[in-house]
């Protein structure tokens, strides 16, 4: 049984302020924790599970500390609609942005749909991208909705957050790929092995003053009637032809 103490720390980690006092983030589901232990258990602090989950994943677990707990004591902590099994807290991930040369990266203009945060995440792991860029005002990437959109793909992709204008201005030589709706015809380009590829905001797009920094404009050619693509799937898309 947890303590009331506990219950109250692990529930205040649903908040940005309180998670970036503690330098941790909360990330729930067997698959989720399972992908982190896997990455790197180090990164791991505390698991919290009902029984069956721990006895099923002991070796994962390792040394890493763990409790056993209720399903209600999980209900407690859970920022889930429906808990499932196992709910971790594990230290937020360290490191300074990196050079964009020689690999491809996602740059992130003011994304602020968690649930899209994190697709976008998961997507850029399905395709082997390895960091993402976010401007400052970009939903925060330790947002539990955006934990739970990347579906572990935290583990692998880094995220990191800057001026991005400043970013941008910094990586010469390192051409810059930006998605709009009237650029060249994603479907007729040529795969590309480094890069930055930007993604406007969703209702926004790039700002003009981002944009100016692109070297190319890219569309994806529609066929019907709508007016936009949601940035998640856009991202998706950009991704299957370019790399």
């Amino acid at each position: 049984m947890l303590v009331k103490s506990k219950i109250k720390y692990i529930q205040s980690l649903g908040q940005k302020k309180f998670r970036d006092e503690a330098g941790v983030f909360i990330a729930e589901g067997p698959k989720i924790v399972q992908e982190l232990l896997k990455a790197d258990p180090s990164t791991v602090k505390e698991v919290y599970g009902v029984k069956e989950w721990i006895n099923e994943n002991k070796k994962l677990l390792g040394q890493t500390g763990n409790v056993e707990i209720s399903e209600t004591d999980l209900e407690k902590i859970s920022h889930l609609k429906t808990p499932n099994k196992v709910l971790a807290v594990v230290n937020q991930f360290s490191g300074g942005v990196i050079d964009a040369k020689d690999r491809i990266t996602l740059a992130l203009c003011d994304i602020q749909d968690p649930g899209n945060l994190g697709t976008i995440i998961r997507i850029a792991d399905w395709f082997g991208v390895g960091q993402v860029i976010c401007s400052e005002d970009s939903a925060d990437v330790y947002n539990p909705k955006v934990i739970q959109s990347t579906m572990g793909s935290i583990a692998r992709v880094k995220v990191f957050y800057t001026d991005i204008k400043k970013w941008l201005s910094d990586q010469r030589g390192t051409n810059i790929y930006a998605t709009v709706l009237d650029g060249e015809d994603i479907t007729q380009m040529k795969k590309i092995k480094q890069g930055i590829i930007l993604i406007g905001n969703e209702s926004k797009g790039i700002s003009p003053e981002i944009l100016q920094l692109a070297n190319d404009r890219v569309t994806i050619p529609n066929k019907g009637k709508a007016e936009s693509l949601n940035a998640a799937v856009a991202t998706g898309i950009v991704l299957s032809h370019l790399t």
